[in-house]
């Protein structure tokens, strides 16, 4: 991957620069007149704070209040930055990290509901296309990014990360991919990076929007790197500082938090090396294993029933399970597809498996595709109906239409891969100027 990687920065740097800033300025004047006044105000440029160091940058989602979920005005600002600073030929590598006990929690959904039942359409479009644009921009960047995932990530979240070099896990990772809860699908990338993790353990994670840990990211290829954000202090070491605590003594670090000595350590870089970036991680990364009850140590299992070709043959593998074994995780499994969108469930099983043949730039314009036929309410009204439930007035009592997997045809599903209208353009990256790596 690394020799890919330097080869590819040979090749494309030089030639870039001029075309990719035609490209975004054309791209950027469009975007930036259809955001309101406050998109270009100092107050949305705090929700994408910037960190600088002697040869890096480090974006900071900053929206602790609402776990950093993205608007479309960050991710307007999330694309000057990075192409601004992939330009610049005094930045080696690039970081991203969140504030608070989130690195990112997804897209702003609850502002898209808003949009939506206001008929604002357009600016719907847009909260999609810039988001998804930037995702490919960081799919291809030319430079080493590094991701800090320490907190929730999840959704969208995971979209601004994963497709990234280095991703760097902690003890408070919390990943997730929950659309279906919400009547939609694993979008912003997911259908590319779930469909490519080992088995079908995409599927599982798509369908049910199960949660993985930090070690379980580790273990399945989210993240290529683990470090403790916090530290625990056991046995002698106990008593000593209570004793020092009591008699007022303050103590040196004598644990420091291995986050921030990442931290610590890549803002002393000076360097576009990837290697030397994945050595510094690698210096100060931990070790972990996963916990007994990990769903990755039933991947046999799991595999044996997301391999089918239906999502009612999932099912009907699961409680063929259940009713052998009484196994608590096929209960638990069972449980959460039954909480779903049924037509979310069907959408997303296709949409995963089709991802599984495709590029990044493919899955992202399918995903647009997938994602305005969602919210047309044409099909249905799924999603609205879902953030309603759980985000908006939280009954946890979502309406589905349709209520049941059988009452879901193959033509409602093949509505949302089906293209738009003649007057509705799909979704354009630029293929031409930036490749994706597959």
């Amino acid at each position: 991957m690394m020799q890919r990687f330097k080869a590819a920065l040979l090749q494309r740097r030089n030639n870039l620069h001029i075309h990719s800033l035609r490209f975004l300025n054309q791209y950027h004047t469009r975007n930036l007149c259809s955001l309101p006044d406050t998109a270009i105000t100092d107050e949305v440029d705090n929700q994408v704070l910037v960190e600088g160091k002697a040869w890096s940058r480090t974006a900071i989602l900053n929206r602790p209040s609402v776990l950093n979920c993205l608007s479309t005005a960050m991710g307007a600002r999330l694309q000057k930055l990075y192409t601004s600073w992939e330009n610049n030929p005094d930045i080696g590598f690039v970081a991203m990290k969140g504030s608070g006990r989130a690195f990112c929690a997804g897209g702003d959904i609850v502002s898209l509901y808003h949009m939506i039942n206001a008929g604002k359409m357009e600016d719907c479009k847009e909260f999609f296309r810039t988001l998804y644009t930037y995702i490919y921009i960081l799919g291809t960047y030319l430079k080493p990014h590094v991701a800090l995932l320490n907190g929730i990530t999840m959704g969208g979240g995971a979209g601004v990360s994963i497709p990234g070099m280095f991703r760097v896990a902690t003890d408070k990772t919390v990943f997730a991919t929950p659309e279906t809860l919400i009547g939609f699908h694993p979008d912003a990338g997911a259908s590319f990076f779930l469909s490519h993790l080992p088995g079908h353990l995409g599927e599982y994670l798509g369908l049910t929007g199960q949660k993985l840990n930090g070690a379980e990211m580790i273990s399945c290829g989210l993240a290529t790197h683990y470090a403790h954000s916090s530290v625990k202090i056991v046995g002698p070491f106990l008593c000593f500082n209570h004793l020092c605590c009591l008699y007022k003594i303050v103590l040196p670090p004598f644990f420091p938090q291995k986050l921030a000595l990442i931290e610590e350590q890549l803002g002393k870089l000076d360097t576009d090396d990837p290697s030397v970036i994945e050595t510094s991680l690698e210096k100060y990364s931990d070790l972990v294993y996963l916990d007994n009850i990990s769903v990755l140590h039933r991947i046999e299992i799991l595999d044996k029933c997301f391999g089918h070709d239906t999502v009612e043959e999932i099912i009907d593998a699961l409680e063929s399970e259940t009713s052998k074994t009484n196994d608590a995780w096929c209960i638990s499994t069972l449980r959460r597809l039954k909480e779903a969108s049924p037509l979310g469930l069907k959408v997303s099983l296709k949409s995963i498996r089709e991802g599984r043949f495709q590029t990044l730039d493919q899955c992202l314009i399918r995903e647009y595709r997938m994602s305005l036929q969602g919210i047309s309410n044409q099909v249905s009204r799924d999603f609205c109906e879902g953030v309603r439930a759980r985000m908006v007035d939280k009954d946890l009592a979502p309406k589905w239409n349709p209520p049941s997997l059988e009452q879901v045809s193959k033509d409602m599903v093949e509505h949302y891969f089906s293209p738009l209208s003649k007057s509705e353009p799909d979704l354009e990256l630029p293929t031409e100027l930036r490749e994706a790596f597959t």
